[in-house]
């Protein structure tokens, strides 16, 4: 049987077609731009299905279902569950949980043997613990790369926004910026590591998925996996189930 598994976020909405044993096809449009989806599908044989986690407006969301109706699917969108596919979450409200964090969560407890900090590196970016048994135990949200570095332009009079490179120790204005938005992105990461061990886990790894994935992997301490389908991985985990 094939789903179509679709993470509508603030900046993009990726999707994969998958088969029995993987995705068979993969693409993703801005979420801006949501009826192009059907210019990316038209080459594609009707899924039997269609799965996703929306954060977009309410508008996306009706684009995306517009651009299914040709092929009588309504997609089923996932709600965050106190418990699904091996996962416990321990929110105090579960349904409050984004449900990319949800299935990205579910994702990783699929893909990992063990403790692990689950990073998905958006326009903002999610920074959860889960433990070897499934308990999602909690989770930070700070500011994406690009957020982080476009409100220090909007907020002050004389920070420019402008490409830098990550430094140590920085020398220049914009080198400061970009090293000090990834350093507290990779800090919060560490940080919450060091929590899940602090709780009694055994070497948790971090697994990274999202769009900065390739600015934040290089200055964390390993182990660390790159996760780029996490959220369609869970996804597909979830409609298996």
């Amino acid at each position: 049987m094939t789903i179509l598994a679709l993470d509508a976020g603030n900046s993009r909405i990726k999707w994969g077609l998958w088969a029995d044993r993987g995705f068979i096809a993969q693409g993703a449009v801005a979420t801006e731009r949501a009826g192009e989806l059907a210019n990316a599908w038209h080459m594609l044989a009707r899924p039997a299905r269609a799965i996703g986690s929306c954060v977009a407006t309410a508008q996306v969301r009706a684009a995306i279902e517009g651009v299914l109706a040709p092929w009588r699917i309504v997609p089923q969108w996932i709600v965050s569950q106190r418990e699904q596919c091996g996962v416990r979450s321990h929110y105090a409200d579960p349904a409050q949980l984004g449900p990319d964090r949800w299935a990205a969560l579910i994702g990783a407890h699929v893909r990992v043997d063990g403790a692990c900090v689950v990073v998905n590196a958006g326009t903002a970016v999610t920074v959860d613990a889960l433990a070897k048994d499934g308990e999602f135990l909690g989770g930070l949200i700070v500011p994406g790369l690009e957020l982080m570095a476009a409100s220090l332009a909007g907020a002050t009079a004389r920070l420019r926004q402008e490409s830098g490179r990550v430094e140590t120790f920085p020398t220049n204005t914009a080198d400061a910026i970009a090293s000090g938005a990834v350093h507290s992105v990779c800090g919060a990461i560490d940080r919450m590591r060091a929590a899940l061990q602090g709780a009694g886990e055994e070497a948790p790894c971090v697994v990274l998925s999202g769009g900065a994935v390739a600015a934040l992997a290089p200055h964390l301490l390993p182990p660390v996996q790159l996760a780029p389908t996490l959220v369609l991985d869970g996804l597909i985990a979830i409609a298996n189930a």
